[in-house]
């Protein structure tokens, strides 16, 4: 993977950074990313693979929605921080704020629904918590918080 930056302690977290192009062949190299780090800090394996779930999803929306296929970048920042994994999302395509987005109708079924949406409901299904701001200087960070433990509902 190239872009990849050295670990930086942030107060108690060590955060890993890895900044990629903007291409869908590159997503591949956002989730391996997120899983090592993730694996690396000790979270579950839910927790593991509800954020590859995430990020895929944010990432791929940056790149087919936010830059439309075009030229960009994406930089990827994740860190324990007590009992949570943070990963974040910058980019420097149109803002756009998914936290804003609506849920879909679940109520319809799939072939009758509308098209659009499913990626966002499925990163927020995947994270305890989601917040999104703008990048200074245009653009948005999105962060994703899930708890490092297997998620209760899982066990049910």
């Amino acid at each position: 993977m190239t872009g990849a930056g050295p670990a930086r302690a942030t107060g108690d977290r060590v955060a890993r950074r890895l900044r990629l192009p903007a291409a869908l062949e590159r997503i591949a190299d956002a989730r391996q990313f997120v899983r090592s780090a993730a694996a690396d800090a000790g979270a579950h394996v839910e927790c593991r693979e509800d954020l590859v779930q995430a990020v895929d999803e944010a990432a791929t929306n940056v790149v087919l929605h936010g830059y439309r296929g075009g030229p960009g970048w994406l930089e990827i920042a994740a860190a324990r921080d007590g009992d949570e994994f943070v990963v974040t999302l910058e980019d420097a395509a149109p803002a756009f704020d998914p936290t804003s987005h609506p849920e879909p109708d679940l109520t319809v079924p799939p072939l009758r629904r509308k098209p659009g949406g499913m990626g966002v409901h499925l990163i927020r299904e995947s994270t305890d918590r989601l917040a999104y701001r703008p990048r200074p200087g245009g653009g948005n960070i999105l962060t994703m918080v899930r708890s490092i433990r297997p998620d209760p509902k899982e066990d049910e």
